[in-house]
C-alpha cells in the first residue's frame, strides 16, 4: 500500500511543480520564489548526490561552495527566470539524449537491449536485439528533437508557447512515446515474451545505479 500512495503522491506533486512552473516561466516576471521553483528539480538531484558521496568532508565542502555560488549569482537569476527554465530543460532532455546515443557507438550492446536481457535473464532472441537497438535509437531521437523544439519555441515562438511545451507536455509526451513503442512491440515481436511495466522500471532503476558507479 505504502508504495502506491508513495506513486501517487509523487505524481501529484509532479503535476503540481509542473502548473506552478508554468504560470511562473510564462509570465516573464522576475521573481525569487519563481528561481527557487525552478531549480527545486535540479537541487533534490544534486542534494541527493552530495548525500550519498564519499567522504564526508568532500561533500561538505562541496555543498558549502555550492551554496555559496548560489547565493552570489541569486540576484541575476531570479530576473532570468524564462532563461532559467530553458536551460534546465534542454540540459535534462540534451543529458537523456546523450544517455541513450552513446550506447549505440562502439561494440556494446544499447541501453535498452541491455534492460531488456535484465528482464528476460540474460537471453534474447536475435528479433529482440535487432528490436532493442531500434528502440534505444528511438528515444535518443525523440529526446533530441524535445531539444530542439524547445530551443525552437523559445527562440521563435511568444514565451507562453514554450513555457507549455517544456513545462506542461513534457511528461504526456514521454508517455505517449512509451505507449506507442509498447503497441508497435506486440505487433513487431507477437510470439516473444513480454516484460512488465514493473519489471521495466526496475531494470531501467538498476541500469541507472550502475551507470552513476
Amino acid at each position: 500500500m505504502w508504495p502506491v500512495l508513495r506513486a501517487v503522491g509523487a505524481g501529484l506533486l509532479a503535476v503540481a511543480w509542473a502548473i506552478a512552473s508554468y504560470f511562473n516561466s510564462a509570465s516573464g516576471q522576475a521573481s525569487g520564489w519563481g528561481a527557487a521553483l525552478a531549480l527545486a528539480p535540479l537541487s533534490l538531484v544534486v542534494g541527493l548526490g552530495l548525500w550519498r558521496m564519499r567522504p564526508r568532508w568532500l561533500a561538505a565542502g562541496l555543498t558549502l561552495g555550492l551554496v555559496g555560488l548560489l547565493a552570489l549569482l541569486w540576484p541575476l537569476l531570479s530576473q532570468r527566470i524564462a532563461v532559467l527554465y530553458f536551460l534546465e530543460h534542454m540540459g535534462v532532455y540534451s543529458l537523456l539524449a546523450v544517455f541513450f546515443a552513446r550506447t549505440l557507438v562502439g561494440p556494446g550492446e544499447s541501453l535498452v537491449t541491455q534492460m531488456a536481457r535484465r528482464v528476460h535473464g540474460g537471453v534474447l532472441s536475435e528479433n529482440q536485439q535487432r528490436y532493442t537497438r531500434q528502440v534505444t535509437l528511438a528515444w535518443s531521437v525523440f529526446f533530441a528533437g524535445m531539444v530542439v523544439v524547445s530551443v525552437g519555441l523559445f527562440l521563435w515562438a511568444p514565451l507562453p508557447a514554450w513555457s507549455a511545451f517544456a513545462t506542461l507536455l513534457g511528461g504526456p509526451l514521454i508517455a505517449v512515446m512509451f505507449v506507442g513503442e509498447v503497441l508497435v512491440r506486440r505487433r513487431v515481436l507477437p510470439d516473444e515474451a513480454r516484460a512488465s511495466l514493473k519489471e521495466t522500471v526496475q531494470a531501467w532503476r538498476v541500469q541507472r545505479s550502475e551507470d552513476e558507479q
